[in-house]
């Protein structure tokens, strides 16, 4: 009976419809399972195909970018073939117009214009900056000046053929361009939104290459027969594993952010709060690293080391860091071609978005603290202890405030406070922390009651 009751009201409240379908993120991890497979077997692969002197292993860092490919290509074939995402309105695109390029070059000159100042912006921002020459980040700027010219020509046919059938030809681009030729009748805030959205693109795209080979090195060289006799290797390779999926699938994201495939960014957050909860957490703002101000790891060591020679402990323990690397990685497989931070490319419901709005911050955090166990350290320092446990409670506090600046953003967006309404309705994550309040504000209530004795 209660069975049935459950369908009905969910019936009567149906989840709003998500901006991608399930379909999409399997595509990708399908797509990426098959790249990981052929580089783990490359040598006998070409072997068998007869084509001696290829290395056993495909784990350097330009296979690293192939499987972007691997992981990208289905998902944009089944949103195009099948989604027919191209056709929403929600692109700005109608493909029957077809105008004349004679009719819209003019604009189209403008807008090339307005890109490409932004891109020579981008570069010397790049230029300027020491840390991206340094590390990991010169991988991808040697990635960027490889791509920086084949770019810059495919820019020009990809304006006009998109200004032939767009709505609206005068995006932000467009009006930085015509800030820049002198025009009168520009828009500072479609030239302020157009900044926002290749800040957020330029400084995360960087940084999403720079880490992608090293993840990929890890899963394509790891020992699977070694791995499964011990619960902590196997942990570990599961939870990089999920890091993988995760950096790929946000590193696609970045890359096609493009109108045709309805992944375009609609807003980025207008914000100042938004970005500064934003890049503390990232390289070269972040604070959480070590020897940073949030270093939460002084004196501590991890999971593994606090149960070792509890083999069942290792085992649960292990399982639930796996479990919860899985729902951060699950939350970025949802996006499909549409992660990125700071920005709004169409909402999700559904996946890890039918339980909780922010799927991946909770089970983020809630696997540093079952991983760090920061309460716990090997000096034997209480003072250690109770810092590290601060500490780590403040960046929680820093992933609730982002979390918090991102809805103030996203609800601009009528479709953004229909799916809040409905999970403050029905999905468990919401109901959960409602009952937790209203249980501690009924006893605030009770205790406010009991008048003291005369």
């Amino acid at each position: 009976m209660s069975i049935v009751k459950t369908s009905a009201v969910k019936a009567a409240d149906p989840r709003p419809v998500s901006a991608v379908s399930t379909a999409v993120g399997l595509w990708g991890l399908f797509g990426l399972a098959l790249a990981v497979m052929i580089a783990r077997n490359l040598g006998n692969i070409s072997a068998t195909f007869g084509f001696d002197g290829w290395p056993a292993l495909a784990d350097g860092p330009y296979s690293a970018l192939v499987a972007l490919v691997f992981c990208g290509l289905p998902m944009v074939l089944w949103s195009v073939l099948v989604d027919k995402v191209h056709l929403r309105a929600s692109t700005g695109i109608d493909w029957s117009l077809k105008r004349p390029i004679a009719d819209v070059l003019d604009n189209s000159i403008v807008k090339i214009a307005g890109l490409w100042t932004t891109w020579a912006t981008i570069a010397a921002i790049y230029g300027l900056c020491r840390f991206y020459w340094d590390g990991n980040y010169l991988f991808s700027m040697n990635m960027f000046q490889a791509a920086a010219i084949p770019l810059i020509i495919l820019s020009v046919p990809y304006v006009v053929w998109l200004d032939r059938n767009l709505l609206n030809q005068r995006d932000g681009a467009w009006h930085l361009g015509a800030w820049l030729a002198g025009r009168a009748d520009w828009d500072k805030q479609e030239i302020f939104h157009h900044l926002r959205a290749w800040a957020v693109k330029g400084f995360f795209l960087a940084f999403m290459i720079s880490i992608v080979p090293g993840g990929w090195r890890d899963i394509v060289n790891i020992n699977l027969a070694e791995v499964v006799t011990n619960p902590i290797w196997l942990a570990n390779a599961l939870i990089t594993a999920m890091f993988l999926v995760d950096v790929q699938f946000a590193t696609v994201g970045y890359i096609l952010t493009m109108k045709p495939l309805d992944a375009h960014i609609r807003t980025a957050n207008p914000y100042l709060a938004g970005w500064v909860a934003a890049l503390m957490c990232y390289p070269p703002f972040i604070l959480m690293n070590n020897g940073g101000p949030l270093d939460y790891h002084i004196g501590t060591s991890d999971w593994a080391y606090w149960f070792e020679g509890q083999t069942a402990l290792l085992w649960i323990w292990g399982t639930l860091l796996v479990v919860l690397t899985g729902i951060y990685a699950w939350a970025t497989v949802a996006f499909g071609l549409r992660f990125s931070n700071l920005t709004h490319r169409g909402i999700l419901t559904h996946g890890p978005y039918a339980f909780s709005k922010h799927p991946a911050y909770l089970s983020k955090n809630a696997y540093w603290w079952l991983a760090t166990m920061p309460f716990l350290v090997t000096s034997g320092s209480t003072a250690d202890m109770i810092r590290n446990t601060a500490i780590l409670a403040l960046v929680s506090g820093i992933y609730y405030w982002r979390a918090r600046t991102e809805e103030k953003h996203l609800m601009a967006d009528p479709a953004y406070v229909d799916y809040a309404e409905w999970m403050q309705r029905n999905a468990a994550v919401p109901r959960f922390f409602a009952t937790l309040r209203g249980i501690a504000g009924n006893r605030l209530r009770k205790t406010s009651e009991v008048q003291p004795a005369e």
